[in-house]
C-alpha cells in the first residue's frame, strides 16, 4: 500500500469522525453516519481489498466508539464491514458508470439503506436489544440516507477535483 493513500484514507476516516461527532443526534440521540459516506469515497477512490478492509475496521471501531446507541460498538463493527465489501462488490460491478456523479449517489444512498439495515439487525439480534426495527428505520435510516445523499454528492466532486490536482494514485486518476 501506498503512503499517500493510507494518509488520504486517514484523512477521509478522520473528517468522518469529526463530522460525527458535531453533528446533532436524531430521535433519542441516535445521528446519521457520516463515517459511512467517508467510507464510501474512500472506497470509490481506492478499489482494491486491502483498502477496503482497512476503511471498514478503521470506520466500524471509530463509529464503534463514538456510538451514542447503546451497546453499539459491535453492531457498528458488523454494519462497516459488511456493508464496506457490499458496496465494494458493487463498485466492481459498477465500474465504468460509477464515475458519474449521480450514480454514485445513488450506490451512496444504497449503501447507507444497507448499513442502517445491518447495523438495526446486529443491535437486535447481536446485544438482544429490544427496539422497534420499524420505528427506527423510518426516524433514523430514511433521515439518514437522505443527508449522506447530500453529504456525499457535496464531499464527493471536492474530493475528486483535490485527488486530481495531487499525485495521488487513485482509480480517479487512473480512469481519467
Amino acid at each position: 500500500m501506498n503512503t499517500k493513500n493510507l494518509v488520504l484514507m486517514a484523512l477521509l476516516v478522520s473528517v468522518g469522525a469529526a463530522l460525527y461527532v458535531v453533528i446533532p443526534g436524531i430521535s433519542g440521540g441516535m445521528k446519521p453516519d457520516f463515517m459511512l459516506t467517508m467510507m464510501f469515497i474512500g472506497i470509490l477512490l481506492f478499489p482494491n481489498v486491502k483498502s477496503v478492509f482497512l476503511l471498514a475496521v478503521t470506520t466500524g471501531v471509530i463509529s464503534g466508539l463514538f456510538s451514542t446507541f447503546p451497546g453499539g460498538f459491535f453492531p457498528n463493527i458488523i454494519d462497516k464491514f459488511i456493508t464496506a465489501f457490499a458496496f465494494f462488490a458493487f463498485v466492481l460491478i459498477l465500474k465504468k458508470a460509477v464515475g458519474k456523479l449521480p450514480v454514485a449517489i445513488a450506490l451512496c444512498a444504497a449503501g447507507t439503506v444497507l448499513s442502517g439495515t445491518i447495523f438495526l439487525s446486529a443491535a437486535i439480534f447481536v446485544i438482544g436489544a429490544e427496539i422497534p426495527f420499524g420505528l427506527l428505520f423510518t426516524t433514523v435510516v430514511l433521515p439518514a440516507i437522505v443527508l449522506n445523499g447530500v453529504a456525499f454528492a457535496l464531499i464527493y466532486p471536492i474530493v475528486i477535483q483535490l485527488v486530481r490536482r495531487s499525485k495521488f494514485e487513485t482509480a480517479v486518476t487512473t480512469s481519467a
